[in-house]
């Protein structure tokens, strides 16, 4: 509870310094910095910067004078002439009054979206072309029928699982073509999650976990929108994480098994099974500690504050339900991970003994050899 009400404190921190119930938002860029002053925010030192700010709209008021509130010194957040800003436009008594809420960082993360498509699409073509398209597909359902059910009261379990299926068929036949190796792997991965799913529900369970363990989850209980189930948000938040790295282990062992078969047709079952297995293992040592640095970085900060506020034994800190969510998590997705190595391995080594069962349909000619 301390960590939770020092986490609120913080983020509320960079609230402006009065009330603002803005009745629109505008972009806008700082034409000048007027000034700086000193306020009181939570007990903490707190600047104000004045700023003469033109906004990005038509009409006979395009340069108007706003407020800036920051906490401490950083120089990174301080404002500076030609910075893009968002700003709040806020009525009240005593007139109009202006508000910089944000730096504008949309024409950063566009460039940045704009680098991955192109690197995407130079280095894998066609595709590059289908995963991009995955992803397109992967946010809506996410924006259009996984946050919308659970806000209006699914349950979130169910609705992330059906989400993640939805996803797993989609993105991974856009992203590697029709085939039977394709296959092998979406087979492999809801196999996988199936599995994840009953694992996340026992130590969840067995934990006690009430999905508590965030600040963010005390947010949602205060949030004006129906109750909640936060275990079962907690349950569809661990299923769609190990989907994020479940669907590269199904599809690289699908890929390196069938391609094994090519290189030399005359191997075994039993003799694929076994090298594929070999290359996954490798595969399995580097993405379960990339899946645990993925978390721990996430929540860098709160393992910082848990350091600073250790008014509490180091053992009552690893029992928090916090780290508890972040272990159950983790480790659910590990040995989901784990376990998709054997289950693709194994179907394809046993499906993938048929010639030409690796082509597409586009690379396969009507009498089933390659052009």
């Amino acid at each position: 509870m301390i960590l939770l009400v020092a986490a609120g404190a913080a983020a509320a921190a960079f609230a402006p310094a009065e009330p603002v119930e803005p009745d629109q938002f505008l972009r806008g860029r700082v034409v000048a910095v007027i000034g700086e002053r000193e306020a009181q925010g939570l007990g903490e030192e707190q600047f104000v910067q004045l700023v003469r700010v033109r906004l990005d709209r038509d009409g006979p008021l395009q340069e108007v004078p706003a407020e800036f509130a920051r906490m401490g010194s950083e120089s990174s957040q301080q404002l500076t002439e030609g910075d893009r800003v968002v700003v709040a436009v806020s009525e009240e008594p005593d007139g109009t009054r202006y508000y910089v809420v944000d730096h504008l960082r949309l024409p950063a993360l566009g460039a940045a979206l704009a680098i991955f498509f192109a690197l995407a699409i130079l280095f894998s073509r066609r595709k590059g072309v289908g995963s991009i398209i995955g992803l397109a597909i992967t946010a809506v359902v996410l924006a259009r029928f996984v946050v919308p059910a659970i806000v209006a009261g699914a349950n979130p379990l169910i609705v992330s699982l059906v989400g993640a299926l939805v996803i797993a068929l989609t993105s991974i036949y856009l992203a590697h073509g029709l085939s039977l190796r394709t296959s092998i792997a979406v087979g492999s991965t809801i196999l996988t999650l199936v599995i994840a799913w009953a694992l996340a529900i026992l130590f969840v369970s067995l934990a006690r976990l009430s999905g508590m363990g965030s600040e963010e989850s005390v947010y949602l209980q205060l949030a004006p929108i129906e109750q909640l189930n936060l275990r079962g948000l907690l349950l569809g938040g661990i299923i769609l994480g190990a989907l994020g790295v479940l669907d590269d282990i199904t599809t690289g062992q699908a890929a390196a098994v069938d391609e094994l078969r090519r290189a030399n047709p005359a191997l075994s079952t039993r003799e694929l099974y076994r090298r594929g297995l070999s290359i996954g293992s490798e595969h399995i040592t580097s993405l379960v500690n990339t899946l645990f640095l993925a978390y721990a970085g996430a929540s860098l900060p709160l393992f910082i504050l848990f350091t600073i506020y250790n008014e509490v034994p180091l053992w009552v800190t690893l029992n928090s339900e916090f780290v508890a969510e972040e272990v159950v998590r983790t480790l659910v997705g590990s040995v989901a991970l784990i376990l998709a190595v054997p289950i693709t391995t194994f179907s394809a080594a046993l499906l993938l003994r048929g010639r030409g069962a690796g082509e597409t349909v586009a690379d396969a000619s009507p009498s089933g050899h390659r052009d």
